[in-house]
């Protein structure tokens, strides 16, 4: 089909010509996109195109098309007043107006990509007050960013940061949707789809913590119509913050402006004479393959430049939490690796419930911040467990929750003022009635944390894995390190102070697995997966509810970062009995691993879980690798779910199918493969028959990849009754 050359939304036209003339295209391209911004010393910039990618000769016949509407890159509370704005400001004498021109244009390329710099200065002699707005393509993929640096030069005072955005990207208005996610403990990242109406949208975090489980940061815009996964016009935008944050969406008859960054409320922030301020990058992306373009932009991306060691694959894992809760011994651990050994697997994550001296760790209520060994339940110490491990073959991992502290701990009874709190309001605490967290804003508590992780691994070099959890967000919002003129900067400094901490453990230990874990999926965002390597997507376990998860989460998050675990059944969260062969499919779409006591499964599940985990080895390179394909999604009510995965070469593809509902002739969709070559041949393999002696009557044929394509799979032949599944491997001949 031939592909219409799209000016999608950001055909940022200008008003004239003679505007054009001006004001000099600068382009920045990918494989398959570019992003055109229009700037002139002395003046201002736009953004003028961004789509599919166009050559430079291409550029002169944007002017021509004087529809649409100029996008201000910068727009800014000055002169004009009036709107929505990316950055406002109080200047040292209380002036809050900016009158920003352009001062030098500088456009290079570095190790991730081209940068195009853009410096303003205030238009006034009396302020000196720099911007720099940067826009960046990261080489190799199709996702683009921006972000800006704003600079206080004035020797008289500080500069009050008020509105502070990272970028303000313009869209054109047609038959826009909106899609966004949402949710809560056990039920992050549900995904809603509406029209965009016109007026304001708001999509914002206060938590200050744990952002992403009343709303992920990332969503998308459709142009023309309701988002299809493999076809039309989508945007995609995400922002690397782990705090606060806030997306407002403005469309109106003229277009649309996204306006994105740190949250401002209750943020005001005071820039000193000489600092500094960096706003998080906004990240975005644009495809004519939907959203699942969109999805596979954004995985690229993260697997090269935006999650630790995106290329390295993940071990198959066994963690503790379900399987026994705080009753951690040193007999039960040992009988946990050695169970998950057999069965194939290749780490051991020993979870909560493993120290404290004073206040041994026998529930949520005590010994938060008092990281030394409960010897009275492991009395060999962290190194009887590594040696276990290693007796066992497997890889030793451990949980923590370093950011955080109970009052009933010797750490609270040493620095009770080493806590956020409030003066002269009484301590407001979290889970067990005694949680609260630490003040990560003070240097002593950053080095602290530090020494938490690096006593850990500097003790026991085995260790391999860290869970990192984050079971609180931020209460009594105070600081008793910082002044009272910076206490409205909590918000921002507490992760400015968590970013150093983590380059310091990542500059000293690169090659630990580390797990970003708060609640489950609290901390779901590119805030902070440079420093991690995975994220746990819930705490809750259940199959049929993770299908949702995960297929939100997908969206932005590649399945290498997704850890999905196979946990027992009745499910712990929702008491959901579901087959062990449903639980590995779906758990096998992640990174898998296993969350249950593995002495508590029968004969028949253990045999059919040492032949699933092997499966998953067969295909892991190609899930936690490849490009991803959703298929049939579960939000559309079908009775069934799939998705796919598969290489570069379109050679090797996993295959995942569900049903999830059942009545007498009912009918299922076919399944239609849209990520495999056409013109090749594939060869079907059933990954995890519940008998292996008897796999589907798929199992063996041979199928070419246009039928596959475009006629399908027959669903309704190959899938039972509620909780059947299938999972295949696809081999090109």
């Amino acid at each position: 089909m031939k592909q219409k050359f799209v000016t999608f939304a950001l055909t940022l036209l200008v008003a004239t010509c003679a505007f054009a003339q001006r004001s000099r295209p600068h382009v920045l391209s990918s494989e398959n996109t570019s992003l055109v911004i229009t700037a002139n010393e002395g003046g201002a910039a736009s953004y003028q195109y961004f789509g599919p990618k166009i050559q430079e000769s291409d550029v002169r016949g944007l002017f021509s098309l004087r529809s649409g509407t100029s996008g201000n890159t910068l727009p800014t509370f000055g002169i004009n007043s009036a709107g929505e704005k990316a950055l406002a400001v109080e200047m040292p004498d209380g002036n809050m107006s900016l009158e920003l021109s352009i001062e030098s244009i500088e456009q290079t390329r570095d190790a991730q990509g081209e940068v195009l710099a853009l410096t303003y200065k205030d238009t006034s002699k009396d302020y000196a007050f720099k911007v720099k707005q940067y826009f960046r393509n990261y080489a190799g993929t199709d996702v683009f960013s921006t972000w800006t640096e704003l600079i206080n030069e004035d020797r008289k005072g500080e500069v009050i940061l008020l509105t502070f955005a990272s970028a303000a990207v313009p869209l054109t208005r047609e038959d826009n949707w909106f899609t966004q996610f949402h949710g809560g403990w056990g039920s992050e990242s549900f995904m809603s789809e509406e029209r965009l109406p016109d007026g304001q949208l708001v999509v914002a975090d206060k938590a200050g913590l744990r952002n992403a489980f009343g709303s992920n940061a990332g969503f998308m815009i459709s142009i023309n119509g309701r988002a299809k996964e493999n076809s039309g016009e989508v945007f995609g935008g995400n922002l690397m913050w782990s705090g606060n944050y806030k997306t407002k969406v403005v469309a109106s008859n003229n277009g649309i402006t996204i306006i994105s960054g740190i949250n401002e409320e209750t943020s005001t922030y005071h820039l000193v004479p000489g600092e500094t301020f960096r706003t998080p990058e906004f990240v975005m992306a644009y495809s004519t393959e939907g959203k699942g373009g969109v999805s596979r932009a954004f995985h690229k991306w993260a697997r090269k430049y935006a999650l630790h060691g995106g290329d390295k694959l993940r071990d198959i894992l066994l963690n503790s939490w379900e399987g026994v809760y705080f009753n951690v011994n040193q007999e039960v651990m040992d009988q946990m690796m050695g169970d998950i050994a057999s069965l194939g697997g290749e780490l051991f994550v020993m979870d909560d419930g493993w120290f404290g001296d004073k206040y041994p760790r026998d529930n949520d209520r005590t010994s938060l911040g008092d990281w030394m060994v409960a010897k009275g339940k492991l009395p060999q110490g962290i190194k009887g467990l590594t040696d276990a491990a290693r007796k066992h073959g497997i890889k030793f991992g451990i949980w923590i929750e370093p950011e955080m502290a109970n009052t009933t701990s010797e750490l609270y009874e040493k620095h009770p003022e080493w806590i956020l709190q409030q003066k002269n309001r009484s301590l407001s605490k979290g889970r067990g009635g005694t949680q609260v967290v630490l003040d990560l804003c003070n240097p002593k508590v950053q080095d602290y944390v530090f020494g938490i992780t690096d006593n850990l691994l500097t003790e026991n070099p085995e260790i391999a894995y860290i869970k990192w959890d984050c079971n609180a967000d931020i209460m009594n919002y105070g600081s008793l390190y910082l002044p009272k003129n910076r206490q409205s900067e909590i918000y921002i400094r507490y992760h400015m102070g968590l970013q150093k901490v983590l380059e310091r453990i990542r500059a000293k230990y690169p090659d630990v697995v580390i797990q970003v874990c708060a609640s489950g999926g609290g901390r779901v965002n590119y805030g902070l997966l440079p420093w991690f390597d995975e994220f746990w997507t819930s705490d809750n376990t259940d199959a049929y509810q993770r299908l949702f998860i995960q297929w939100s989460d997908s969206h932005f998050y590649p399945a290498i970062a997704q850890a999905s675990h196979v946990s027992a059944s009745p499910n712990h969260q929702t008491g959901r009995v579901v087959p062990i062969k449903f639980r590995f499919d779906v758990a096998m779409t992640g990174r898998l691993g296993m969350e249950l006591q593995p002495k508590d499964m029968t004969d028949q599940e253990k045999e059919f879980a040492k032949r699933a985990i092997e499966a998953y080895k067969r295909i892991r390179p190609v899930v936690q690798q490849g490009d991803q394909y959703r298929l049939i999604s579960p939000y559309d009510h079908e009775a069934a779910a799939a998705l796919m995965y598969i290489d570069s070469d379109k050679t090797h593809a996993a295959v995942f199918a569900y049903r999830i509902d059942y009545l007498n002739a009912q009918h299922l969709p076919k399944l239609r493969l849209d990520g495999v070559d056409e013109n090749k041949n594939y060869r079907i393999h059933d990954l995890t028959p519940l008998n292996e002696n008897r796999p589907s009557n798929l199992n063996g044929q041979v199928v070419s990849g246009r039928i596959l394509k475009y006629v399908g799979l027959n669903l309704s032949g190959a899938l039972g009754r509620s909780w059947t599944s299938l999972a295949l491997e696809l081999t090109a001949e």
